[in-house]
């Protein structure tokens, strides 16, 4: 296919297409004349990938040049793949202190992991900025005296294995693995609003049951 339908099945405009080759994001087509390039459906789901991971992600260029790199990488299983795309994705802040509150959030995760039996997360925690990103929210809580005890986090925690099984049973519905690495991006993206959307909706359906209901029979 041409650049005009490989933009037309993508969705992509032309003039980003041409950016993403010029920053070696997508492989260069397969030349046919001085001026003219023929592109195939492994640059259609190259492009998806990488749409996913800038126009949806929000990841920068050079990360995402990074990711593409690993992907490549033959060395790399199809979970160390999927592991890096999701990784890439901007994260929220870490600390930068490293006081005693930062020494005891750290304890707590480690034990919250250990209880949970998520070996491959303890063993994996230094290349996870998400374990890091909760060391860093527990520690918080810990400072402004808000309960973050293992007891507190594990209703999260078990939550949050039932989403990732969610997460992983839509990821799979697609056959192709670049297609599943676009997908993991994506999902863990526009699945995130859907998450704290439904939470804060549950949270105003437990608040009316618990205490609105107990106004209206006073």
């Amino acid at each position: 296919m041409r650049l005009a339908e490989l933009s037309r099945r993508s969705g992509v405009p032309t003039a980003t297409i041409k950016y993403y080759l010029r920053e070696g994001l997508l492989p260069p087509g397969r030349r046919v004349t001085a001026t003219q390039s023929e592109y195939d459906d492994a640059h259609l789901e190259r492009l998806r990938l990488v749409r996913a991971l800038v126009q949806v992600g929000r990841v920068p260029i050079a990360s995402a040049r990074d990711v593409l790199t690993a992907l490549e990488d033959d060395s790399l299983d199809h979970n160390s793949r999927l592991g890096t795309a999701v990784g890439a994705l901007p994260h929220g802040p870490e600390s930068a202190e490293d006081d005693a509150s930062d020494a005891q959030a750290r304890r707590t995760v480690d034990v919250l992991l250990a209880r949970l039996g998520w070996q491959y997360a303890q063993s994996h925690k230094e290349e996870f900025p998400a374990y890091r990103m909760l060391v860093t929210a527990v520690a918080t809580l810990a400072r402004l005296g808000y309960p973050c005890a293992v007891e507190d986090l594990a209703p999260y925690a078990h939550a949050g294995g039932q989403l990732a099984e969610s997460d992983l049973d839509l990821i799979e519905r697609y056959e192709s693995p670049d297609r599943q690495l676009e997908a993991a991006v994506a999902l863990t993206v526009l699945y995130e609003p859907v998450l704290l959307s439904l939470r804060r909706i549950a949270q105003a359906e437990e608040s009316h049951h618990r205490f609105g209901e107990q106004r209206a029979g006073e």
